[in-house]
């Protein structure tokens, strides 16, 4: 899966000129968080947040009087707020890579831009999400599996082989870190085989079950 199967095009961007006042209500009435600055030509030339935005407003202690308030506010643009340094991707880099680059640098987007550095799309953590939801298979039926299990060769093609024999079909897959050394957390969707039938499969090949649990859809949790 690559940067352009999952970012939000084509993207919305504002150039420097533009009224704080402006870019605040265009964040507002469409629900984003952040927006790529282009010059005239297009180009990439900054980034601005709706956090960039909230922090410049004058606090609520300023003795100045809302009009002046106002007037300063209305001369104030994009270009003296916006993060001028700014952390890009393509739309053919591995989605894993992105997501990589914005857990490690704290950001929760990225311009995607192409070899003239014109701004194509935006993908932010949500996507990211999305796109693990996906492959996780979070909105298919089916019995849910968490496995420890060692890391050697066919392991995958022993397990895809057992689960297609018991006429199972796998929805979703994922690796992850084991506390084991020498060993892999591997977490699967299957639809179509029990629980019981799964754990006896998995008795017989040698992987540890950690967790098995019969899924349905997702249930929306309200606070």
């Amino acid at each position: 899966m690559l940067v352009k199967d999952r970012m939000s095009a084509p993207a919305v961007t504002i150039t420097p000129d533009i009224p704080f006042q402006d870019a605040l209500k265009l964040m507002r009435d469409k629900g984003y968080r952040r927006l790529p600055v282009v010059n005239r030509s297009g180009e990439l030339v900054g980034i601005v947040s709706e956090r960039d935005l909230l922090y410049a407003t004058p606090s609520p202690a300023s003795s100045l009087s809302v009009w002046e308030l106002n007037y300063l506010l209305s001369q104030l643009q994009v270009r003296e707020i916006m993060t001028k340094h700014t952390i890009t991707t393509t739309p053919d880099t591995p989605i894993e890579d992105a997501a990589e680059v914005m857990a490690t640098r704290k950001i929760g987007g990225l311009p995607v831009v192409d070899g003239r550095n014109h701004v194509l799309g935006v993908i932010t953590e949500t996507d990211i999400f999305k796109a693990m939801v996906e492959m996780l298979a979070m909105h298919q039926n089916g019995v849910r599996l968490t496995l420890d299990v060692p890391e050697r060769m066919g392991v995958l093609g022993e397990l895809g082989t057992g689960i297609a024999e018991l006429g199972g079909n796998i929805m979703g897959l994922g690796v992850y870190d084991s506390p084991t050394p020498n060993h892999r957390r591997m977490l699967v969707k299957v639809q179509g085989v029990t629980k019981g039938q799964l754990v006896n499969l998995l008795d017989k090949l040698g992987d540890q079950v950690i967790d098995a649990r019969e899924i349905g859809q997702p249930e929306m949790v309200l606070a």
